[in-house]
Formats: C-alpha cells, sequence, structure tokens
C-alpha cells in the first residue's frame, strides 16, 4: 500500500510539472512549427526515405504479398477479419498516382466466413459477383491507389515540393508533395529521425483521405522495410486498420489469382 501511494505522488507530481506553464515562446518555438533544416529539398528528403525504407528493392519491387488481419469500422462498430491477404503485381510505370495500374488481390476472412474479395487484372475489376464495370472500377480503386506514387517521384517527369513540417503520432516529420505527370498531388509526410514514411494523404470522391504508417519491420537480407500497422481515415473518421504480420517479396503470381469468376446461380 505504501508503494502504491509512493507511485501514485509522483504521478501527480510529474503531472503538475507537466502542466506547470504553458509552451515557451517565439524564440523557442515548439518541434515542426517552423521548418527543420530550411535548405534541405524535397527531393534530397525524398532520396533518404526511399534509402531508408530498402533503397532500389523498394522503389522498384515486382510482386509483393502481405498477410495479417485487419478491423472495420461502420457506424463506430469494429468488425475484426482475422485473415487480411493482398497480393500485388506493381507496374513498371505510374504516370498518374490515384489509377489503378498493374495487379490487385484482397482477400479476407471475417467470423470464419468469406469476407473481402477484389481483384484487378490490369484491365478490369472484379469483386465476388465477377467482372464489374468499368465506371464502377475507376471510382473503387481511385480510393485505393497512391502510396505508390512516391517510389517514381525521382523519374523524370514528377516534380516534388516541401510544406509545412508536421508531427504524425507525437514525431518530427517532414512533409512533401509529389506532383505526377497527369498533374495529381499526393502528400507524404517523412519522420525526421529515421526517414520513415509515415502519412500519406489525397483527395477522393469519398472525402480526403490519410493512412498512418507505423510500427515498422523487417526480415533478415530483405532490402524491404514493412509499416506492421496501417490506418485509414476519411475526413478525419477511421475507416478502418490493416495489421501486417508476414511479407513476401518478388514470388511470382499466376495471371488467374487476379481474376474472379461470379459464382454459379
Amino acid at each position: 500500500m505504501r508503494l502504491l501511494f509512493v507511485l501514485l505522488a509522483a504521478v501527480l507530481a510529474f503531472a503538475a510539472q507537466a502542466f506547470a506553464r504553458p509552451p515557451e515562446g517565439p524564440d523557442r518555438p515548439l518541434t515542426a512549427s517552423l521548418p527543420t533544416a530550411p535548405e534541405t529539398s524535397a527531393r534530397t528528403i525524398v532520396e533518404r526515405a526511399t534509402a531508408a525504407a530498402g533503397g532500389e528493392t523498394w522503389r522498384r519491387p515486382k510482386t509483393l504479398k502481405l498477410t495479417g488481419y485487419a478491423i472495420f469500422y461502420r457506424d463506430g462498430k469494429p468488425t475484426l477479419h482475422e485473415r487480411y491477404e493482398f497480393e500485388r503485381v506493381y507496374p513498371e510505370f505510374k504516370p498518374d498516382a490515384h489509377r489503378a495500374d498493374g495487379k490487385v488481390r484482397i482477400r479476407s476472412t471475417s467470423g470464419g466466413k468469406p469476407g473481402i474479395n477484389l481483384a484487378f487484372d490490369g484491365v478490369r475489376s472484379y469483386t465476388a459477383a465477377g467482372p464489374q464495370p468499368p465506371s464502377e472500377a475507376d471510382k473503387q480503386w481511385a480510393e485505393n491507389f497512391g502510396f505508390g506514387v512516391i517510389r517514381f517521384a525521382l523519374d523524370d517527369g514528377y516534380k516534388l515540393e516541401r510544406l509545412p513540417d508536421d508531427l504524425v503520432d507525437g514525431a518530427a516529420a517532414f512533409v512533401v508533395v509529389v506532383i505526377d505527370p497527369a498533374g495529381g498531388r499526393t502528400q507524404f509526410a517523412i519522420r525526421q529521425i529515421d526517414f520513415a514514411v509515415v502519412r500519406v494523404g489525397f483527395r477522393t470522391d469519398r472525402g480526403w483521405h490519410e493512412r498512418i504508417y507505423s510500427d515498422f519491420w523487417t526480415k533478415p537480407g530483405v532490402s524491404w522495410v514493412q509499416p506492421g500497422r496501417i490506418r485509414l481515415f476519411y475526413d478525419g473518421v477511421k475507416q478502418n486498420e490493416l495489421i501486417w504480420r508476414d511479407f513476401e517479396l518478388n514470388a511470382p503470381m499466376p495471371d488467374d489469382l487476379f481474376v474472379i469468376l461470379a459464382a454459379a446461380p
């Protein structure tokens, strides 16, 4: 009991000290309130982020398989997808950051039953009901593509601008915008301490979309740093979280993996 009182007194003393005074004045601005290393260009920041994430292997992957689990929020209520799989064939070029490219397959299991089942074969999009009309496919994938443009940001035809620094999960971050050849603008926050890409943001038909990346990890001998947790927001409201527990890089993927045939009636 005495130890409990000692610990409580220590916590109260710390709290009293922490809330004893307001922030310092303009002669000592808070972290990320003024530009850090203002002479550092957006291009240099992206170059360092690329090196930190895995270099050329990260910049030009061929395929990636991610497995883990996910939580989706609808009307504030969470639904667990105990298995969540993402398989991707990456494109060689990306002139438009938010247009579907390459190939994608997303599958999940929730409550022991099939959950999400989506695919894009490079031309057509699919759900569990089979192929979808092009207009629906374009709308669907515009909300899912965006992060990959940073892999091409150092190529000819792309522009980079530096925006005001910010904090992401309390850590100081550089913020840059990548302007693709189609004119699309995608914002990236890059943590200053280790140059990890910790946030992406862009406009969609559903509103301003942001993803926050954290819990980074890798495998021995693989030049690839994988975020273990991704939180997805629309207009500031969290919609879902993805937790990645394993990845496989550059493994062959058959074409039929990305085609979903409609179930027989």
